[in-house]
């Protein structure tokens, strides 16, 4: 049997903080909107995790089938090339978290939608079923949609526009416009953090026929578009925050900017892919602190 060690580095938990950025601030929103529930909260954070889990296990699956996961690439070795677990080890963890993800997700909408009417619980779990296989098809089966390009809409859809205005949903019962930026703005920073991944891998992907965003517009560019999504990022939330009447304590989330500054100084400055590495840990933790920031000023 593989070790406790062997399942957390594929669990790859430092990948989780960045996931659960999106249901804090939905559920920030909710509170500011005063219709929090706490047990919205639990099982939106609980599916959340198994849906990130998830697609670490079949991203490492997946890039291990296609070869793309070799000696040649850069950043933490993954649990098949480091040979840690076997193929059918992860064959069966991909099927134990598809159960988990469905099982959580039930009782989420159950609890989330249950003053609502069957056709709007039948349209979240649509859209829960959805979530599970972006997070599978992004790197498995045939002609995976992270292999042609299009990673960076399904992060910015799922990280950000259902992430956030789903959980808001749930709580609230009701979706309302303005709430869209917030989300928007999660999106984009979460685009980042893929993007800064891909700018990393960028050579060893475009060897092995992985044609990723960045492999499809070059280093260059992929840093002009990094510095789009993350000023994108903050210019959705400052016009937010002017929409909406809170108090003053509203820009706290300000205190994040030098963060995301700093970031964008050091991936345009960057001339060596391995260095990019720290940078994804940083962009997510700083999404995730934003998101905290944010979500206070609401609500206080």
């Amino acid at each position: 049997m593989s070790s406790v060690k062997a399942w957390l580095e594929a669990f790859r938990l430092r990948t989780l903080p960045l996931a659960l950025s999106t249901i804090i601030l939905g559920s920030f929103l909710a509170a500011f909107r005063h219709d929090f529930h706490w047990s919205v909260l639990v099982w939106a954070v609980l599916t959340t995790l198994f849906l990130q889990i998830l697609s670490n296990l079949a991203n490492d699956y997946g890039d291990a089938v296609s070869g793309v996961d070799n000696h040649d690439r850069i950043g933490p070795k993954r649990s098949l090339q480091s040979g840690t677990l076997t193929m059918q080890q992860m064959k069966m963890a991909i099927v134990l978290f598809v159960v988990l993800s469905l099982i959580s997700g039930v009782f989420l909408l159950v609890i989330g939608t249950k003053m609502l009417g069957f056709s709007s619980g039948l349209i979240m779990f649509a859209i829960g079923v959805l979530a599970i296989l972006a997070a599978l098809k992004y790197t498995m089966g045939k002609n995976p949609y992270g292999y042609s390009g299009f990673g960076d809409v399904g992060v910015f859809i799922f990280f950000g526009l259902i992430g956030v205005m789903g959980t808001y949903f749930l709580h609230t019962q009701s979706i309302t416009l303005p709430e869209l930026l917030p989300a928007v703005t999660m999106g984009l920073f979460s685009t980042g953090v893929l993007n800064l991944n891909n700018m990393r891998d960028r050579e060893n992907d475009a060897a092995c026929g992985k044609r990723t965003l960045v492999v499809k517009i070059g280093a260059y560019q992929a840093k002009v578009y990094h510095a789009l999504l993350i000023s994108g990022g903050i210019l959705a939330s400052i016009i937010y925050i002017n929409m909406i009447d809170a108090s003053v304590y509203k820009w706290m989330f300000m205190v994040t900017i030098p963060l995301f500054i700093r970031n964008l100084i050091s991936v345009w400055k960057n001339k060596n892919a391995t260095a990019l590495d720290p940078e994804l840990k940083w962009l997510a933790l700083t999404t995730l602190s934003f998101s905290i920031l944010f979500g206070i000023g609401l609500v206080i």
